[in-house]
């Protein structure tokens, strides 16, 4: 299928909220878009000439295609030249006043907008502790503005300062504004705070966090979640002929999750779970676990055995074998060929070092990761080299992180790829009918993001292809590609 790469050219309507002071300017991209704060009440000023220079198209968030084949499918080639796309500023105030009525009811109900315009809010922490990572989604949010929305899409940024009390204020401030869909909040217990005011007015929300427990029929969560990472790893065990698991995971809400995780999806993917550890999160017992899981003690005790019974035997064969024995650690061993470490950092290389150290023999048995593992050096430590773990797609990813970069001279963080997609979808939702129910955010057939294919279950969560890389000692190479479609990838 051919995907459509709209054309689109940027005016902006612009709206400032009432607390920023006199004269501040922010600069959004390399000359892309200037805005200049004005005092009072929120107001929106005529657009300006569309500007000459516009950032090269990018690969927009477009539906996946399936069969059958989703409403949510990208427009006919065919499509007019756009207008501007609009910007709408509308920032909470830094110290919050009396935030929204915590009762569901008094949340704010959209009205059907008088214009036809689709507008959407987007809820991130620009000011606080988290404001450098609200300012990387905001960013990102407007990349995709200039590659994917129209002229009826609006998108209005509000400030919920990183706090739960903000996060309302701010979602009740973008449903009075006129607001269908929210995107973000970031924090989990930000969402939980809106989630009761968005249900109330009959607006879904399409959030940052990675936490599941907030997910339902009207909250889908974006973020990557653990179990997507662990059920994508086993199936690449399963492609390798591993049978036996054994998970090595710090005892944390992650870790946990993570065995969850493998106890639901193993058994489908013909993985039998062996062993099931838990560490310190802080890794000070993580010598005495490895030891365990390793039988150590056992098989150093049957080597002996067997050392004792050979001594004293004075023919050519049992001396032979006393003289093998002599260069062996243990006897026996281990009852798995696969090892899940849901970790990172110093953790994860000193449970991997421990290892061999135990005489499990990395070449023998497949160390397994996380999303977590997806970081620069790890192939440094030597017993990593070989290990694999899920990342989002390569080429996309790239591509998204390399045109950040050129148009706001820093690097991203990653989570600032959800606020790229998160914007694209909503604007491919406006633009296919405007419609932000349950059933077209969480559309089967998904859509094809910066991180990959990624689709909503009915529930909430977020099912996504990664691919699979592999350690390597200057870095990581793929050794499974992620899935086109959600038909090939083994949901």
């Amino acid at each position: 299928m051919c995907l459509w790469r709209p054309r689109v050219r940027f005016g902006g309507w612009i709206s400032f909220g009432k607390l920023l002071p006199w004269g501040r300017a922010a600069v959004l991209g390399s000359g892309l878009l200037v805005l200049a704060a004005c005092a009072g009440g929120a107001r929106d000023v005529a657009p300006p000439k569309p500007q000459t220079q516009r950032p090269p198209a990018a690969a927009p968030t477009v539906p996946v295609p399936s069969a059958p084949t989703s409403t949510l499918q990208a427009p006919a080639p065919a499509a007019p030249a756009l207008a501007p796309n609009q910007l709408i500023l509308g920032i909470t105030a830094a110290a919050p006043t009396a935030a929204p009525a915590g009762s569901p009811a008094a949340a704010p109900r959209p009205a059907q907008d008088a214009l036809g315009l689709a507008r959407v809010g987007l809820l991130v922490p620009l000011t606080g502790p988290s404001a450098n990572v609200g300012q990387a989604l905001m960013n990102a949010a407007q990349m995709a503005l200039f590659d994917v929305a129209d002229e009826r899409f609006v998108l209005q940024v509000y400030d919920t300062q990183g706090t739960p009390e903000g996060a309302a204020q701010a979602a009740g401030q973008a449903m009075a504004h006129g607001a269908r869909l929210l995107l973000g909040p970031l924090f989990s217990a930000e969402v939980k705070a809106v989630a009761p005011l968005a249900s109330a007015a009959s607006v879904n929300m399409v959030v940052f966090s990675t936490d599941p427990t907030v997910a339902s029929n009207h909250v889908f969560v974006l973020g990557f979640l653990v179990q997507e990472q662990v059920r994508q790893i086993l199936g690449y065990a399963k492609t390798q002929n591993l049978s036996r698991l054994a998970v090595l995971a710090p005892n944390s809400a992650y870790g946990q999750a993570a065995v969850e995780a493998v106890n639901r999806y193993a058994p489908a993917r013909g993985l039998r779970v062996t062993q099931v550890v838990f560490y310190d999160p802080d890794g000070k017992n993580l010598n005495d676990v490895v030891r365990r899981l390793a039988v150590y003690d056992q098989r150093k005790r049957a080597l002996e055995q067997q050392k004792a019974e050979l001594t004293g035997k004075d023919d050519e064969i049992s001396q032979l074998a006393l003289k093998r024995l002599g260069r062996l650690e243990t006897v026996g061993e281990v009852d798995f060929d696969a090892i899940l470490i849901p970790d990172q950092g110093t953790r994860l290389t000193q449970a991997a070092t421990l290892l061999p150290f135990f005489d499990i023999d990395p070449g023998r048995v497949q160390l397994l990761g996380t999303l977590l593992w997806d970081t620069p050096g790890l192939g440094r430590e030597p017993v990593m080299i070989g290990g694999a773990y899920p990342a989002p797609a390569q080429d996309s990813n790239r591509q998204f992180f390399a045109r950040y970069r050129e148009f706001y001279g820093r690097t991203a963080p990653s989570i600032a790829t959800h606020g790229y997609d998160a914007v694209a979808l909503a604007a491919i939702l406006a633009r296919t009918g405007g419609r932000f129910s349950s059933e077209a955010v969480a559309a089967n057939s998904g859509f094809a993001g910066v991180d990959g294919i990624f689709r909503f279950t009915p529930d909430g969560l977020s099912q996504r292809g990664f691919a699979v890389m592999q350690v390597t000692r200057d870095g990581a190479t793929v050794v499974q590609p992620p899935p086109a479609t959600f038909d090939a990838a083994q949901f």
